[in-house]
């Protein structure tokens, strides 16, 4: 009895040493966490590290620990470049989350695609999905959503005449591309088409332009600080013809950058701005409250659509381990396109051979910004 006492406390050990040295599921990310684009990096970084932790605070996926490796492409496309090649060439992750932004996304697609490891990309651009590519994936909503979503609000408005203002960079061009496809597709009339650059600190001369043709509305398509400096620009010139924004500013950074400017602006956003609006039994309700909860306790600051874009990807990486029962890169590609009615703070994703992004306009709402603070319109 005693030997037999013995071999089961010699075994338990072993058992637990077994575990706690099971090799890591290295995951990669790229994230802009400095330059231009930190608004959106810095939340997307500190998301994948907050869930690493919890993840493994709860014994791994299936036993094994996460290992995230997170590189900061700096918003630099090249820079990202490097990143890329290190995370495929020397870190021998299974999978990367990320970049950031999407014309850095274009730029590393295709040695993911090579390399045969899985990319989930946290930028919106249409072009990252369509058409698909085996071993490249994303999680915010399209461009081509939030174009619809824009377009059924201006029309139940009334809205005809529509003048579009777009940054020029991948993101500003791929939106821009979807609006002059659809504007008049769906029957509006396209009577000004101005485009900014992303470093640009006036819009003065482009809103002077569009107010010419008297529109019906303005959508503007970027990310910060663009979009900011046109609302502020917009009401130093008087200009009370209504402005959409794209989901490129669906975070309290642009309230906060715009200031008074923001009021009464309109734009599709994720529910994650206005989680305390989400009904309780939406699918999403729960997701949407352990991830708030989660984030604002760890760095007591405000969670934003950019952060939950990663949130969704690291959870579907990890649904897709626990479903193949894998971490080998072949497994989780395939496995991420069985993945159906999966609940994220972005929308609820379907993956399929033919469908890498898996939502599609349900996973917005319409808010308008009133008093300094998203508000739902529908």
């Amino acid at each position: 009895m005693k030997h037999t006492g013995l071999i089961g406390i010699i075994l338990g050990f072993v058992l637990t040493a077994s575990v706690c040295m099971a090799a890591p599921i290295k995951i990669g990310a790229i994230f802009s966490v400095t330059g231009p684009a930190s608004f959106l990096g810095e939340p997307e970084k500190n998301t994948v590290l907050l869930l690493q932790e919890q993840i493994n605070a709860n014994g791994g996926i299936h036993g094994q620990p996460v290992e995230v490796i997170v590189y900061d492409d700096e918003s630099d496309v090249n820079k990202c470049v490097m990143a890329a090649k290190k995370l495929l060439d020397q870190d021998q992750v299974s999978v990367v989350i990320g970049p950031s932004i999407s014309g850095n996304t274009l730029a590393i697609a295709r040695f993911f695609s090579s390399a045969k490891v899985p990319l989930i990309s946290c930028a919106a651009a249409e072009k990252i999905v369509s058409p698909v590519l085996p071993w490249i994936f994303n999680t915010p909503q399209l461009d081509r959503h939030v174009v619809i979503k824009i377009l059924q609000d201006a029309q139940a408005k009334g809205y005809s005449r529509l003048a579009v203002l777009t940054v020029s960079d991948g993101y500003g061009q791929a939106g821009r591309a979807v609006l002059k496809e659809r504007i008049p597709a769906d029957g509006f009339v396209l009577v000004a088409d101005e485009v900014y650059g992303p470093k640009d600190t006036d819009m003065t001369a482009q809103l002077t332009s569009i107010k010419a043709q008297n529109p019906d509305a303005i959508i503007c398509w970027g990310t910060n600080p663009g979009p900011a400096v046109v609302a502020r620009n917009r009401m130093q010139l008087g200009l009370t013809t209504p402005l959409y924004m794209s989901h490129g500013v669906a975070s309290d950074k642009f309230i906060e950058l715009a200031g008074e400017a923001a009021e009464g602006l309109v734009l599709p956003a994720g529910r994650l701005v206005a989680v305390d609006q989400v009904p309780a039994d939406h699918p999403q309700k729960p997701v949407l409250d352990s991830y708030v909860q989660g984030y604002t306790g760890k760095f007591n600051t405000a969670i934003s659509s950019f952060g939950g874009y990663a949130h969704d990807a690291f959870m579907l990486v990890a649904e897709a381990i626990r479903l193949g029962n894998s971490a080998q890169p072949a497994d989780i590609r395939d496995n991420l396109e069985k993945i159906t009615a999966f609940p994220g703070t972005t929308g609820v994703y379907s993956y399929t051979p033919d469908n890498h992004n898996g939502l599609d306009e349900s996973a917005f709402i319409m808010v308008t910004i009133s008093q300094g603070a998203w508000s739902v319109t529908n």
